[in-house]
């Protein structure tokens, strides 16, 4: 994803915009009725689909999205890249994280959103946005956009921690601890400051270096063949 900081920087932007719509629709009074009717079904359904053993995978998924885990394993990810010495990644995540948790907290007071009636855990605060869905979307996709090597494998780890947030994130409407729409604004949310914070940092680099190819090792590639082409006899 990063290869392309000019992708990068569109899509994260984009995320960040369709967190910033779903917000504004849950909160401006004409279009808050159709959400709330979508968000009334979806936990009429997970009401009807209630059992014990989805119950005990859904609070284990809950937990693995709470600061318990979040949090050490973010301290895990910048000392690594400290050791390694990836100074704009370390800073990236970081910006990543400590705008999340900044973003929380005003968000919350300003929709103040009440939570879904009868959470099958114990929640407290406003209900908009998920602070689960928004940290596990920040702790997953940006540790792997930051740790990995570009390439196939980053790629595939990438599609693994996008399918942990939202899993995630569902278990948190299957308990009704949030409703469907605190969730989606908090996966987009999350998702669109771990993409754009190193999109943003990488592009200002590139700027500050007179450029750089985003064509990745294409661009290389036709780098490597030039001395070649020099050196072919006339």
């Amino acid at each position: 994803m990063l290869v392309d900081t000019r992708r990068a920087l569109v899509i994260g932007g984009a995320l960040l915009a369709a967190a910033l719509v779903v917000s504004v629709l849950v909160a401006w009074p004409v279009t808050q009725p159709a959400v709330q009717a979508v968000d009334d079904a979806v936990w009429r359904g997970a009401r009807a689909v209630e059992n014990r053993p989805t119950t005990v995978v859904a609070i284990g998924m809950s937990w693995l999205g709470s600061v318990w885990v979040n949090w050490p394993v973010r301290v895990a990810a910048l000392v690594l890249l400290a050791w390694r010495r990836h100074w704009l990644r370390l800073t990236a995540f970081a910006l990543a994280v400590v705008s999340s948790e900044a973003l929380i907290g005003p968000v919350k007071a300003w929709v103040d959103r009440p939570r879904p009636p009868d959470s099958l855990i114990v929640t407290s605060g406003a209900a908009f946005p998920s602070g689960h869905a928004i940290a596990g979307a920040v702790t997953a996709v940006g540790v792997v956009l930051v740790v990995a090597a570009p390439g196939p494998m980053r790629w595939r780890w990438e599609v693994r921690a996008v399918l942990f947030a939202v899993v995630m994130a569902l278990s948190r409407v299957y308990l009704r601890a949030h409703w469907l729409s605190d969730t989606v604004a908090g996966g987009l949310l999350g998702a669109g400051l771990a993409l754009g914070w190193p999109a943003l940092l990488m592009a200002l680099r590139h700027g500050t270096e007179g450029g750089a190819p985003t064509g990745g090792r294409r661009g290389t590639r036709r780098r490597g063949r030039r001395p070649t082409a020099r050196g072919r006899p006339g």
